[in-house]
């Protein structure tokens, strides 16, 4: 009885590490390189975002629905994103759109502070829940506008969109520090959009196109949930 209990146990764990081989190698297909990035992604389980029906997918590489209406985006978006933001470890960020809580669980793993905001209680509760379980004392999820940054905490040295606008915020623009990066996805919240990145330089912002996503829309206000 012990036996067949171990040898279950060695094949559950088996099959979980298979599963974390296949997110590592489709990371990296997908051009995430950068160790701190890979690292980082691999320390935080996905698994722990993604719940109900869902739960048996979250080692795949695909977006899958949360609560509210919301998605939590595939991993290899989450890498893209992350690496695109090149961050240090003495950095400040603020994310919009908190979601389930699995993007800013990953910046945490590489930045000094995290800020995460989203307008849905119900999705900033939850993800602080696993945050506190996961001893991350260095995210702070709040709820607002996230349009309107966190001119409170500003300014930041990286500022993380995780949903589209038409043209990037000129609220989070202006909380941005000289030599900050932005990174966001631009566009109509019904076509394809364009994930950017935004660098505020000496003289003003330079803008850098990096590939085609589709993320929800950035919504002003509160939600209702």
């Amino acid at each position: 009885m012990n036996a067949g209990g171990a040898g279950e146990e060695e094949d559950a764990s088996g099959h979980l590490a298979e599963r974390k081989m296949r997110f590592l190698f489709a990371l990296r297909s997908h051009g995430v390189t950068d160790a701190r990035v890979l690292s980082a992604m691999e320390a935080v389980d996905r698994g722990l975002f993604v719940r109900g029906i869902f739960a048996e997918r979250a080692y795949e590489d695909m977006p899958l629905p949360i609560a509210c209406g919301q998605t939590i985006s595939q991993p290899s978006v989450v890498g893209v994103m992350t690496q695109a933001l090149r961050v240090g470890p003495r950095d400040t960020v603020l994310e919009v759109g908190t979601g389930s809580g699995y993007q800013a669980a990953v910046l945490a793993q590489l930045a000094r502070r995290v800020y995460t905001v989203d307008r849905w209680r119900r999705l900033v509760r939850e993800a602080a829940e696993i945050f506190r379980a996961l001893g991350l004392v260095n995210v702070t999820a709040m709820t607002g506008d996230g349009s309107f940054g966190l001119p409170d905490q500003a300014p930041f040295d990286r500022i993380l969109v995780t949903a589209a606008a038409e043209d990037p915020p000129g609220p989070l623009m202006a909380q941005l520090k000289p030599g900050g990066i932005m990174v966001l996805p631009v566009g109509q919240s019904d076509h394809v959009q364009q994930l950017i990145r935004v660098t505020r330089t000496a003289l003003g912002f330079d803008y850098e196109e990096l590939r085609p996503v589709r993320f929800v829309p950035l919504v002003e206000g509160l939600g209702n949930g």
